[in-house]
């Protein structure tokens, strides 16, 4: 055999043998399409020990003026600088089971609205210190009589109205003035045009003027869909159906990413048309699935997507219902 051939087989297995650099191991997975094309940033938010510092999630994502990124765990509530660095946490009995946040700027600071629903609650607390100022319980003076109150979502109108989704029981979404006083509640729990089969994410949208309410229906049949309502609670339309699991939605400019639990985040223009669609698991036995550790974590495609948000700069960050916690930046393309 030629010396040469010796040279270059040689070469080939002490490439294929040697252990990789640790540079070398992930390398940012590029995804999306036109102007909603993304890279992932590969460890972003793990800890000095490559492992994720938060625990199992089944939350969600906002961002403070600072650009500070929040993460709910089901421990409580990360927050993180844009490089991915742990920067304070509110952790304990409060914080704990966050499923969704809005953040808000007031008079008084950045406040942010979480809906707890292991803890039949939703609460707002200061952005910087974690001080709970307002609790908000299942309101007796609605006359209802539920046997479960398991709110899913929240957010806040311009005059500070709050509505709080009771999205994994009843499907009724309350509407509270912004001192926490009940004044009405609107839908059911159904498959009809205006019910909701799980009402388990919601926002307000601002692509619309006035914004209106854009609700998640993720188990409607045979698909899920996105719904808009009025601040009235008056039903608007049906916007988008045929999709998977819809969990929430975040807003910028025309934009509005939706993650689905089915493992990936679809991306829709001001006209509700799908522009881009992100990390999409192929597999099956993987999508829609908590239980996938880190160690069979796959750089660019997700498990069950459950929270978006994005920066100023248009990046978006994204967080899987996961039993080892992750969270992962996704860098715009320019």
């Amino acid at each position: 055999m030629p010396s040469r051939w010796l040279t270059l087989s040689f070469a080939l297995v002490l490439t294929l043998t040697l252990p990789l650099r640790a540079e070398d191991k992930v390398r940012p997975v590029r995804m999306g399409s036109g102007i909603m094309t993304f890279d992932t940033v590969p460890g972003w938010g793990l800890g000095e020990n490559g492992k994720s510092v938060i625990g199992p999630t089944h939350g969600s994502v906002v961002i403070d003026k600072a650009g500070s990124i929040y993460t709910s765990a089901n421990v409580g509530v990360f927050v993180f600088s844009p490089e991915g660095k742990v920067l304070r946490r509110f952790v304990g009995e409060d914080y704990s089971n966050i499923h969704d946040m809005e953040i808000r700027a007031e008079a008084e600071g950045e406040f942010i609205y979480g809906a707890r629903n292991a803890n039949a609650e939703g609460i707002k607390f200061r952005a910087e210190t974690g001080d709970i100022v307002m609790r908000l319980k299942f309101p007796e003076e609605s006359g209802l009589k539920l046997t479960k109150f398991n709110p899913t979502a929240i957010t806040v109108a311009p005059n500070g109205d709050i509505f709080l989704s009771d999205g994994y029981a009843s499907n009724h979404i309350f509407k509270f003035d912004k001192t926490g006083k009940y004044l009405k509640h609107f839908g059911n729990k159904g498959n009809g045009l205006k019910d909701f089969n799980t009402a388990h994410g919601m926002t307000l949208d601002t692509r619309y003027t006035p914004p209106r309410l854009l609700v998640c229906d993720r188990n409607h049949e045979p698909r899920g869909r996105l719904l808009h309502y009025d601040l009235e609670g008056e039903f608007i339309e049906e916007i988008v159906s045929g999709l998977l699991m819809p969990t929430s939605a975040a807003v910028q400019g025309d934009y509005v990413s939706v993650p689905d639990l089915q493992g990936r985040v679809t991306i829709l223009d001001k006209t509700n048309t799908i522009v881009a669609v992100l990390g999409y698991n192929a597999d099956p036995a993987k999508r829609g699935n908590f239980n996938i550790p880190q160690e069979q974590w796959i750089e660019g495609v997700f498990s069950g997507t459950h929270g978006s948000y994005w920066d100023k700069d248009g990046n978006l960050y994204v967080q899987d219902w996961n039993v080892s916690g992750r969270i992962m930046k996704l860098v715009r393309v320019k």
